[in-house]
């Protein structure tokens, strides 16, 4: 695949995510996932979970882009209208923000969107840039394995599968965000550096900071298309820099990498003015 030089003149983010316990048991069969709970076991079909995850995502650029600011309360029921779903989704959706940060406890069972600025997020993807090219420079110098070097070609491989078709469907950005977060994870597992792993796990608890969930702040398919195809792009030179042992090379593009992200946060690169339009609303 040719991936094109887009700049960094396109609308989005990533948004933070914590890591949240994985399902017991996937029945590929039925379609049925079986997810422990407090007192036991909850089923939920495929279709039931893909409901939940879209409601996160949307429920994310919501708050990315201003729609929801920090400070304001969460309702079920309004924000059930708000997205033409049931409150069973938006019920579950809300704990999963919480653990990402991105919402705090308001109330005995509610949730508010939690305050942060900008430079909080910012000094963390910048902080975080850093860490992980220090890591691909390692890994690079070092050599890779070749167990860890077939892993990081699957990553590209199914993002390639991606944008084989040139659209991109609704799932596709859950798609992306997991292949993402496994690719990030690879090189720092492949570094063997543990404090490595502690510092870019404290910067991925900053909203809108860790590569796993994607939040976009434009609706326009095409474009979210368009910055995601080049982002992907930018793995597939991180991959061959550090098969081909160029160090310097390897901890560049991860830097540059951190950097489309911040410069293409809005169509006008100037980052984030919905998060500071958001902080300045809040002190006032």
């Amino acid at each position: 695949m040719n991936f094109p030089d887009l700049g960094s003149n396109f609308g989005f983010k990533f948004a933070n995510m914590a890591k949240v316990a994985k399902p017991s048991r996937i029945f590929r069969a039925t379609g049925v996932m079986v997810i422990p709970v407090s007192g036991g076991q909850r089923l939920y079909s495929s279709t039931d979970m893909a409901q939940q995850t879209s409601v996160i995502v949307r429920l994310r650029e919501m708050i990315l882009q201003g729609e929801l600011l920090p400070g304001e309360r969460m309702p079920e029921a309004e924000l059930a209208a708000r997205l033409g779903v049931s409150r069973t989704p938006i019920r579950q959706a809300l704990p999963a923000l919480a653990q990402e940060g991105l919402l705090v406890p308001a109330g005995k069972r509610g949730y508010s969107v939690r305050a942060f600025t900008l430079q909080h997020s910012l000094d963390a993807l910048r902080l975080r840039a850093v860490l992980e090219g220090v890591a691909a420079r390692i890994v690079a110098d070092r050599g890779p394995s070749p167990s860890a070097l077939a892993a990081l070609k699957s990553c590209l491989y199914e993002g390639d599968a991606i944008f084989a078709n040139r659209v991109l469907e609704d799932e596709d950005e859950l798609r992306y965000a997991r292949m993402n977060e496994r690719f990030h994870n690879l090189i720092l597992e492949e570094a063997a550096m543990p404090l490595l792993d502690t510092l870019v796990e404290r910067c991925n608890v900053v909203p809108f900071t860790a590569p796993l969930s994607i939040a976009f702040s434009t609706s326009s398919k095409d474009r979210m298309f368009d910055l995601l195809f080049y982002a992907h792009g930018q793995h597939h030179n991180i991959v061959q820099a550090i098969e081909a042992g160029q160090g310097d090379r390897a901890e560049f593009l991860f830097r540059e990498h951190a950097h489309t992200q911040e410069q293409s946060q809005t169509p006008a690169g100037s980052g984030m003015p919905e998060l500071a339009a958001a902080s300045k609303a809040r002190a006032a």
